[in-house]
């Protein structure tokens, strides 16, 4: 089969990606339920259902019992394996978890009904991601580590190959992820990159994960077909573009165009996306929306959602005409940080320190804990060493009670059986996660997990005219159907 008639799988993201980029990750479980079926006939390689915001989301703010939520996904997503990606070896919590809380994860993951499983390190430590991989392979379900992309000194063609070569060599991994989560990847760039790991991956298949933050993301993945990508995360417009994936449907058809078979069915993909639209204009969500390139991003390379973040962070504090100043900081504390990738959770880690920086008009003068710990090594191997100076100033000014070498934490998951011995495993981990009584009141005010409704236009039409402050003669006709209203 030659390079350009290859079939292309489609990895869908709208289910987790896409609307934590476009809606804060608030779609809820009954948004997701009535098209629940129509996405797993339309032909998808895997469905991207969770990850640890989903968990936390559902907890703190929409009151959804997230284990729910995957049970009932699953009920109805029989063919196609849903996947769940998981943080690292700290999941939700900015602390490395102890060895065998990380395992029940996992296999609680596997239990409620996730068939692909996998994991990315910030750092690109390979320890951290096999960690959870390993025991994921055991348990019988397909796995992927990921390579976070970033743009750095220390972020070379090199260093991806040798981390995609040490996962390989795992015996753990089934396929590599290219993760580039700020959006930054170029065409000049797959050009080099995507040929180099698939010189040492061979057979095991390449996904490809961007964004869509400089307009940059469609080009890309095109080319990184022609360069020898298997799969791409992609999400069902109109829940595309902006800081989401690119379009599905775009990128199927222009697929097609180049000769590639992409087994998926168009009609199926628009009715999902009608879904979705309908779902926004009721509730007033955004959809993506086309982004211009912005050079500016390829310097501080902040994940879109931090961005709305920060402006707020300023104005609060009365300093909003410093945006530009802080964005500048959030470079300048990342190369002397040794090049973080702006991935959770040194995105947040960065840019706390470079807000603290401007707010206290001297550098490092606060140094918040986890800059101290990432510093000293606590969330796995530096690319690169933290400057001299400012390693100083995190060790003077950061916590006295964060001992200089890290230690591995003591096993949890005997401790929490037993201070919770009723509770489900589930449950546990839950409250592990979150602390005080965030899932009593999840669990005491669960929103009601019913199928979504979607209004009849006449309705919709009805309520908005309703609002208005004077309402004169309004006659409505279509068909058969004849209704007018007159207002006081």
């Amino acid at each position: 089969m030659s390079s350009s008639d290859r079939s292309i799988g489609i990895i869908d993201t709208t289910l987790r990606d896409a609307h934590q980029c476009l809606w804060a990750t608030r779609m809820t479980t009954p948004h997701m339920l009535p098209i629940a079926e129509k996405m797993d006939h339309a032909g998808f390689r895997q469905i991207d259902l969770a990850g640890p915001i989903q968990f936390d989301v559902c907890v703190r703010y929409l009151k959804e019992d997230p284990w729910e939520r995957v049970r009932m996904m699953r009920q109805r997503i029989r063919q196609t394996p849903l996947r769940f990606l998981v943080r690292s070896k700290n999941l939700m919590t900015f602390d490395m978890l102890p060895d065998d809380i990380l395992e029940l994860w996992v296999e609680r993951v596997v239990a409620n009904g996730f068939g692909i499983v996998g994991a990315f390190d910030g750092l690109n430590d390979v320890d951290n991601i096999l960690a959870s991989t390993r025991l994921a392979k055991k348990l019988g379900v397909r796995t992927f580590g990921a390579l976070s992309y970033s743009l750095s000194p220390v972020h070379t063609d090199e260093l991806y190959v040798r981390t995609a070569k040490k996962l390989v060599e795992s015996r753990t991994i089934d396929s590599i992820m290219l993760k580039d989560a700020a959006g930054l990847l170029t065409v000049d760039r797959i050009r080099t990159l995507v040929p180099a790991i698939k010189k040492v991956v061979g057979n095991v298949p390449l996904e490809i994960h961007s964004h869509c933050l400089t307009g940059l993301a469609p080009l890309v993945y095109l080319e990184a077909v022609k360069c020898g990508a298997d799969l791409l995360h992609t999400s069902i417009a109109p829940m595309a573009n902006g800081a989401a994936q690119p379009s599905t449907q775009s990128m199927v058809r222009n697929l097609r165009w180049m000769g590639h078979e992409v087994p998926v069915d168009d009609a199926t993909l628009n009715e999902v996306g009608e879904h979705f639209r309908r779902i926004a204009e009721a509730e007033g969500k955004p959809l993506g929306e086309l982004m211009e390139y912005d050079a500016f991003h390829y310097a501080h390379q902040l994940p879109g959602g931090m961005l709305s973040n920060f402006r707020s962070q300023l104005e609060h504090a009365g300093l909003q005409d410093r945006y530009d100043q802080l964005l500048e900081e959030v470079a300048k504390v990342r190369e002397e940080l040794g090049y973080p990738i702006m991935i959770t959770p040194f995105a947040q880690l960065v840019g706390t320190q470079a807000v603290l920086n401007v707010v206290h008009g001297e550098r490092y003068r606060v140094v918040p804990n986890e800059v101290k710990k990432y510093a000293l090594g606590y969330y796995g191997a530096l690319l690169a060493p933290v400057h001299p100076e400012v390693l100083d100033r995190i060790v003077e000014n950061g916590s006295r009670q964060i001992p200089l070498k890290p230690t591995p934490p003591a096993p949890g998951v005997a401790a929490l059986r037993s201070k919770y011995p009723s509770a489900p495993d589930d449950e546990r981990l839950l409250r592990y996660m979150f602390a005080g009584s965030q899932v009593d009141e999840m669990l005491q005010t669960k929103a009601p997990m019913r199928e979504y409704q979607h209004e009849h236009s006449v309705v919709t039409l009805l309520r908005s005219l309703a609002k208005r402050p004077r309402l004169g003669r309004i006659h409505i006709s279509r068909g058969d159907f004849d209704l007018e209203v007159s207002g006081h």
